[in-house]
């Protein structure tokens, strides 16, 4: 594994070549670190899937440079879904639509659809851009960790969690971290009304200014497989518990105008709710570095990216 920092476009170039070469390559988002490989490459795909422990029935993500890539990899595409694409993307939004015969069972787990996404961060673009000038039809990049485990969201933990399965001809691409720290909001676009199934910092808000429609329960009934959505995910090796005050001895996460209880080990301290999702897997893995036990999280209240930081929080949450 080569770990390059403050890649150059010359570097940038090197890792879309090691892409279309079959290697793997991880990269920053706006969201959180990807691990990306050819997405039309059976064997690179796999190496992904074992790399990460990931169950084969579980899709991938499909990062495209541009909405212009959209018609590569969908079909039946509905009206409502372009108009939110022109407007969210690049971003932090990925839309599931129905796939086209580029979309291979590999990629999709074996489902009718695909999930597409236009990211916003300036290396994965640039790594997008390299790659589609050596004929490159898109990067399938999930969050480059141990399936189940904390999403990476700096170069550090990504080589932590995945240096051990790594070859030496795979890349890692160090920047400066990831601006929001929870992955993207999913929208299943192959109904006659879009559903969320995954929140993310493309609220419900922002798509119903565009789209107006009612949402089930954020979607959750779909039995449409997504990225993160098993049962237990996101989660540390601490416990997490949520919604008490912590004890001596116990991490502790919670707004700064929450006093640290008597004997508490505080980990965090945000003052607003960009700053708690950014700061969210950081803490997660702070906790897991310093062997505690448990780690007490108060979740913020509200809606918008408050949603997907509570998301977040129930799956790790110790049941």
């Amino acid at each position: 594994m080569e770990i390059i920092s403050n890649p150059t476009q010359v570097e940038i170039k090197k890792a879309a070549q090691a892409l279309k070469d079959g290697h793997l390559v991880a990269f920053p988002t706006e969201t959180v670190y990807g691990l990306g490989a050819d997405a039309t490459n059976e064997g690179a795909v796999g190496r992904i899937y074992s790399v990460k422990a990931r169950p084969a029935d579980h899709p991938l993500i499909v990062h495209i440079s541009s909405i212009n890539q959209l018609s590569k990899w969908a079909i039946d595409i509905p009206e409502y879904a372009i108009k939110l694409a022109r407007k969210f993307w690049p971003g932090p939004i990925t839309f599931i639509v129905k796939r086209s015969d580029l979309a291979k069972n590999f990629v999709t787990g074996g489902q009718d659809s695909v999930g597409l996404r236009v990211p916003s961060h300036r290396i994965a673009v640039s790594l997008l851009t390299e790659f589609e000038k050596l004929g490159g039809a898109g990067i399938a990049a999930p969050s480059a960790n141990r399936f189940g485990a904390v999403s990476a969201t700096t170069a550090k933990a990504v080589g932590e969690d995945l240096g051990d399965y790594l070859s030496v001809q795979d890349i890692v691409l160090d920047d400066q971290g990831c601006e929001i720290g929870v992955e993207s909001t999913i929208l299943d676009c192959t109904t006659p009304t879009p559903r969320i199934l995954r929140p993310g910092a493309v609220t419900i808000s922002n798509i119903e200014t565009l789209v107006p429609t009612n949402f089930d329960s954020l979607g959750l009934v779909s039995n449409r497989k997504i990225s993160g959505n098993s049962e237990n995910h996101y989660s540390p090796k601490a416990k997490v518990v949520l919604n008490r005050l912590a004890t001596a001895g116990e991490g502790f996460l919670a707004f700064s105008d929450i006093p640290t209880p008597k004997g508490a080990i505080r980990l965090s301290s945000p003052d607003t709710l960009e700053e708690y999702a950014r700061d969210l897997y950081k803490t997660f893995r702070l906790a897991d570095e310093k062997k505690l036990q448990i780690l007490v999280v108060i979740p913020p209240n509200g809606q918008g990216l408050a949603v997907a930081i509570r998301n977040r929080l129930s799956k790790a949450e110790d049941k």
